[in-house]
């Protein structure tokens, strides 16, 4: 029902008013979280921060340098802030920029009003989510991603509304070197500024771009293999 009623709003606005990512900047911290290992949200469950800022102890970012394993014993990577499993939700968080990556998220999982101060390897790392499995990400939005924001590793469907995304490489990517399958992603009322595509997506994938505000060159981005361009979406 929330989500069906931010879009419903979304496509009752006039265009001009559409590009609902918020540009005032990184919100004002209620306090500090620092943990030494990632915080789980078990599936179907809800994580309220608080509007606290999450950071790793005495954590470097090694940039595109992934760190653990999916693999078991390994619950997700190590270096990661929150994992969320099938159907759980994370809001109103902002994720410090002492972690490795952000937000891993199993089998479709909701991310709502989550902010990320400065980008490490990827922000939000979506996997495992089959073909009816789906993905929101509402609000919130990312700052310094060197490469992607957003990176789609599963086979179903991302929705991305009213996010806003500065200085970054890429808002969405669908993944080059993962197991073949149709990705598709949904995008409406997004905001990138200073930065490379908002998607980008390979030859059998499916991308919507709708109301998006941004001076990207190339909005939509397609690939016929991993760094081979093949024109816009």
């Amino acid at each position: 029902m929330f989500f069906a009623s931010i879009l419903a709003l979304a496509a009752g606005l006039p265009s001009a008013l559409a590009c609902l990512g918020y540009e005032g900047g990184l919100p004002v911290a209620t306090g500090t979280t620092t943990v030494s290992a990632p915080i789980e949200v078990a599936a179907g469950q809800v994580y309220d921060g608080g509007w606290r800022k999450f950071q790793r102890t005495g954590y470097t970012c090694k940039n595109q340098e992934e760190g653990g394993t999916d693999k078991p014993p390994v619950t997700g990577s190590a270096d990661t802030m929150f994992i969320l499993r099938k159907g759980a939700t994370l809001r109103n968080v902002i994720i410090g920029q002492n972690q490795g990556e952000g937000v891993y998220c199993y089998g479709g999982c909701n991310l709502e009003f989550v902010w990320f101060e400065d980008v490490c390897e990827d922000a939000i790392s979506i996997r495992d989510d089959g073909p009816n499995d789906q993905t929101w990400i509402v609000g919130g939005g990312a700052y310094h991603a060197s490469d992607k924001i957003i990176q789609h590793n599963g086979c179903g469907k991302v929705n991305v509304i009213n996010f806003y995304a500065e200085d970054y490489g890429k808002v969405y990517r669908a993944c080059g070197t993962c197991t073949a399958c149709k990705r598709t992603v949904y995008l409406e009322g997004v905001t990138a500024r200073d930065g490379g595509e908002v998607a980008g997506i390979n030859i059998g994938d499916s991308a919507t771009l709708k109301n998006i505000c941004t001076d990207a060159k190339t909005p939509c981005q397609l690939y016929s293999a991993p760094g081979v361009k093949a024109g816009a979406c």
